[in-house]
Parts: C-alpha cells; sequence; structure tokens
C-alpha cells in the first residue's frame, strides 16, 4: 500500500509539470518556439553554463563550511559529490535530494543525517531570506511590473473578485488560526503522555540534531567568508538569468531589473514540489517576461533553453559525482536513502 501511494504521489506531481508545461504552450505557434530554439546565440549560454559551475563549487563550500562548525568537519569533495547527487536526485525524486545527499555524506563522511538534514534546513532558510530581500528589491525598483505580474499574470480574473470581496480570505485565516491554536492547545495537553511515547523520543533526538546543524552558522569563525560565499552564489544564479537575455532578439534589450525579476519569480518556480521546478518554472519565467513585452513564444522559449541548459549540466555534474561515490563506496547509497525515508526518526 505504501509503494502504491508512493508512486501514486510522483504521477500525480508528473502530471501536474504536464499540465502546467501544457498551459504555457497552448495556443502558441510552436515552429515559431522552435526558430527561437534553433538560432539562440548560444555563446551567451555556455557562458551561463560557467558561471553555474563556479556558484556550485561555492555552495559546496559554503556547506562544508556548516557541516565544520556544526562539530561534523567532512573534507570538501566528499561534500561536493554529496551535493551533486541529491540535485541529481531532485531531477527524479521532488525534495527526495536534500535527504539522499545527507545519507551519501554519511556513508562517505560519517556526519550523522540529523546534523547535516539541519544544515540543509539553514540553507533553505537562508534562501528564503534572500528571496524575500529580492522580492523587497523588486517593489522599490519596479513596483509596478511586479504589481502587474501578480495581479494580472498569477490572478487574473480572480483578482478582480478578491478585491470586490475580501470575506473568503478573513474565513480562511479564522479557520487557520482556530486549526493552529487547537493543535498548540492538544499538544501541550498531552506532553506528559508523549514523553513516554519512544517515537516521541527519537523525534525530539531527530529535532535536536537538525537544530545543532541549523545553529551552526552561529558557531562559525569565518562568518563574513560565509556571508561572501552566499551573495557570489545568488550573484552567479543572477548572471545566468540576466546573460541568457543576450541568447535571444526579443529578450535582448530587457535591463537589469527584469534579470532580477526573473531570477526571484524562477526562483520561486524551482521550489515548486515537482521534479526539477518543470512545468512551475517555465510558467513563472514565461509570466514575467510578458509583462516586460516579450512574447509568450520567446518567453517559454528563453524558459525552455535555460532550463534545459541547467538541468544538463545537473545530470552531467551530478553523474560525475554519483559514479565518483559508487567507487568510493561499494554499498548502495540509493538503499539506505529509501531506508532512510522509510524510518525517518533513526538517530546515530
Amino acid at each position: 500500500m505504501k509503494a502504491f501511494l508512493t508512486i501514486l504521489k510522483y504521477v500525480l506531481l508528473l502530471s501536474i509539470s504536464a499540465a502546467l508545461m501544457w498551459y504555457a504552450v497552448r495556443g502558441q505557434d510552436l515552429s515559431r518556439i522552435g526558430h527561437y530554439i534553433a538560432t539562440a546565440n548560444y555563446f551567451w549560454l555556455s557562458l551561463t553554463l560557467t558561471l553555474s559551475v563556479l556558484g556550485y563549487l561555492s555552495r559546496a563550500y559554503r556547506w562544508q563550511m556548516q557541516l565544520n562548525a556544526s562539530q561534523t568537519p567532512a573534507a570538501y569533495w566528499p561534500v561536493y559529490h554529496a551535493m551533486m547527487v541529491g540535485y541529481l536526485a531532485n531531477l527524479v525524486l521532488p525534495r527526495m535530494g536534500e535527504v539522499i545527499r545527507c545519507s551519501v555524506l554519511r556513508r562517505t563522511s560519517s556526519v550523522p543525517v540529523q546534523v547535516a538534514l539541519g544544515t540543509v534546513v539553514t540553507e533553505r532558510v537562508i534562501d528564503v531570506l534572500v528571496l524575500l530581500s529580492l522580492l523587497g528589491t523588486i517593489l522599490l525598483l519596479d513596483f509596478n511590473t511586479f504589481w502587474s505580474f501578480v495581479t494580472k499574470q498569477l490572478l487574473g480574473s480572480n483578482y478582480d473578485t478578491l478585491a470586490r470581496n475580501r470575506t473568503p480570505l478573513l474565513v480562511a485565516a479564522i479557520i487557520g488560526a482556530v486549526l493552529l491554536l487547537t493543535a498548540g492547545y492538544a499538544l501541550i495537553r498531552n506532553l506528559e503522555r508523549l514523553r513516554q511515547n519512544v517515537f516521541f523520543n527519537k523525534a525530539v533526538l531527530f529535532v535536536k540534531g537538525l537544530l545543532a546543524g541549523a545553529f551552526s552558522v552561529l558557531k562559525m569563525e569565518r562568518k563574513g567568508v560565509f556571508l561572501l560565499h552566499t551573495v557570489f552564489t545568488w550573484t552567479v544564479y543572477y548572471l545566468m538569468d540576466y546573460l541568457a537575455f543576450f541568447c535571444f532578439p526579443e529578450t535582448y534589450t530587457l535591463d537589469m531589473r527584469a534579470g532580477l525579476a526573473v531570477l526571484t519569480f524562477g526562483a520561486f518556480g524551482m521550489a515548486a514540489p515537482v521534479a526539477g521546478g518543470i512545468g512551475p518554472f517555465h510558467v513563472m519565467v514565461q509570466g514575467i517576461l510578458l509583462v516586460y513585452g516579450v512574447s509568450k513564444e520567446a518567453g517559454i522559449a528563453y524558459a525552455l533553453v535555460v532550463h534545459g541548459a541547467q538541468t544538463l549540466l545537473v545530470v552531467v555534474m551530478g553523474g560525475i559525482s554519483f559514479v565518483a561515490v559508487a567507487a568510493a563506496d561499494k554499498g548502495s547509497v540509493l538503499t539506505e536513502a529509501e531506508a532512510l525515508v522509510d524510518e525517518p526518526l533513526t538517530t546515530e
């Protein structure tokens, strides 16, 4: 039954990706999209791929700094290979890559999974804070374009309905608050009983491991270097999107603010729980480019080329890392990762 539910989940996510891709290309001239892709200037794309490699190397070094600060040091290349194997897994198993890369690191460097996951949680929190900062920057630099995207592309006709009647939003907020308070009250009332439960105690130990990794940044000796790598990584992400504008005639004249908007909304698309962000990324990028005056055909061509190139790069780099890990470890990394998912609260 569990295997069936797992298969059903991934089939559903795949269906969502397919539906969003259909939505992005429906009613468009496919031959025109093909022409844009065939005539693109791939010199600029190759430059973005070179920057991507540097970004992955920097991100791996930043993760190593977190692990060292959490008193679970690991050599650079095992950390890098674990990270790339995780990114490769995310192309097939949405969000499972984070668990798999921590499992790989346990096998290659004996880093406890819960501690490694804690550092990954911190990494994701930092990413969210950066994205919120980017949203704030867009609001300051290009509010009209940003608001146009939200009201016209995301909400569409629903915006007018919500503007006229805010009651559904208010009711949803009240229901959410009541459910949250009820859950908190039930937890407090049954806390002593929960403490006698073996699974609850395992959960507590697991969360403590997560917190140890999550607060690793506070124990870091070279916080400035960590911040520098964070800024460098996101600068690389920005340049990847902006330089790709020069691949197509319709995006060639877009300014740096458009690049910032594409980076922000594209990142939200990539964060969606579908394999490799396929579908959400394309819809989001096509939508924001449409607001900047780029046709739907050119917008989806841009999204396809950029996403396709980055996916191919992850397949190549992640494949190399998988081979390197397999050569160093005769056991099955993926088998252990599956066992970890079946029993996520196992501690060292």
